[in-house]
């Protein structure tokens, strides 16, 4: 049975990350793409290098959010639901991803952003 997963829209992450109780943001795009364009402030995690999980994120309760390019992109649930499978409590989807975060009028960081 597939776990339901929980979302997370753009103005509702905005507020979260500049609260005291900031989840970890994680990227779950490749390295060239985490280079390229990332939202301020997140990791780099792929499925490829995901035995490094716990010694990023130590705290398995601690509130976690995944996410990828757009909501056509799969990377961000499937990273969510392993994380999810390895024992995290708290892992949230931004399902729109950078395109999301774009559009919502929030900045981007990367060698490709103008």
């Amino acid at each position: 049975m597939a776990l339901t997963m929980e979302r997370i829209s753009a103005p509702e992450l905005y507020d979260r990350l500049k609260s005291k109780h900031r989840p970890v943001l994680i990227n779950a795009l490749s390295k060239e793409a985490f280079q390229a364009k990332r939202i301020p402030g997140s990791i780099n995690l792929t499925e490829d290098n995901l035995e490094c999980a716990e010694q990023i994120l130590p705290d398995k309760d601690q509130d976690i959010v995944v996410y990828c390019a757009n909501a056509d992109c799969d990377a961000s649930p499937n990273l969510a639901n392993k994380l999810t499978d390895m024992g995290y409590k708290n892992v949230w989807d931004f399902e729109k991803g950078l395109a999301g975060w774009r559009e919502a009028g929030y900045n981007l960081k990367g060698s490709e952003v103008n």
